[in-house]
């Protein structure tokens, strides 16, 4: 597939999505969102790809937020199917199956951010710049922000960020948890490939169950969260994959993956 605001590239098992809207910052218009879809929905798809990194062309950002062009022409009843959208994107990428690994390479505001929080983990360069300034325009986050962003870093850091607009520095995301960690920027790329060549070295399978077991067990109590936890165990018991780690384990040579 081709794209007019973004970028694809898959090797070694490894998808690399750039966002490419540098005269604007990587501002996320409907295309913007149209092609994540479509992207994300084909990643999903695929079984060659193991990890997904996402990042912005350029060292100035990640993305800069949402269209204000867009947003300045919304009322109540396209605001709230605008930021429906936006959810339903992102959370395609939270659910997709596969580790998506956000290099915060710049500016990550507004939906930016909201799109960084949609990751499965944040690596962040030293310059980066991470906030949700969305009051500041007489809005909240409407992609998810305010939802995400008190899951991850604690209620009372997250209404810091949200009631003054501010813009926080990658040391201070790594701090309160936002980020993951923090890297020289001319190391950024090379780090998150050498993170997912790990992952993607993992069996696949069990790569998937480990996001599906967090994801859904955050919403739940402990006993619903554990009972979870022991599905997937068990699911995983019956794989081809896993017979194939013990196995290998047991002879003391490398297992080889087949995602079944």
């Amino acid at each position: 597939m081709s794209y007019e605001t973004l970028l694809c590239e898959v090797e070694n098992q490894i998808a690399t999505i750039t966002l490419n809207r540098p005269k604007v910052l990587h501002a996320l218009n409907s295309q913007v969102f149209d092609e994540l879809e479509r992207v994300f929905l084909r990643l999903k798809e695929d079984a060659s790809v193991r990890v997904i990194l996402l990042t912005g062309s350029g060292e100035k950002a990640f993305a800069a937020g949402a269209d204000i062009n867009e947003l300045a022409a919304t009322n109540a009843i396209t605001g709230t199917e605008k930021a429906r959208r936006g959810q339903g994107v992102f959370r395609l990428i939270e659910t997709c199956g596969k580790p998506v690994i956000a290099l915060v390479n710049g500016f990550a505001l507004g939906g930016g951010c909201e799109l960084a929080l949609a990751c499965t983990m944040r690596l962040a360069s030293e310059t980066a710049r991470l906030g949700q300034p969305e009051v500041k325009l007489g809005l909240i986050p409407g992609y998810g922000g305010s939802q995400r962003l008190p899951r991850l870093v604690g209620r009372s850091a997250a209404l810091k960020m949200l009631l003054t607009g501010e813009m926080i520095s990658a040391t201070e995301a790594l701090r309160i948890g936002l980020v993951d960690e923090v890297i020289p920027a001319d190391r950024l790329a090379a780090r998150g490939q050498e993170l997912a060549r790990a992952i993607a070295g993992m069996a696949p399978l069990a790569i998937a169950g480990c996001v599906e077991a967090v994801e859904r067990g955050c919403n739940l109590g402990l006993e619903a969260a554990i009972e979870t936890e022991a599905e997937i165990f068990g699911r995983l018991c019956g794989t081809a994959d896993k017979a194939e780690g013990t196995t290998a384990f047991l002879e003391k040579r490398s297992a080889v993956w087949t995602g079944r």
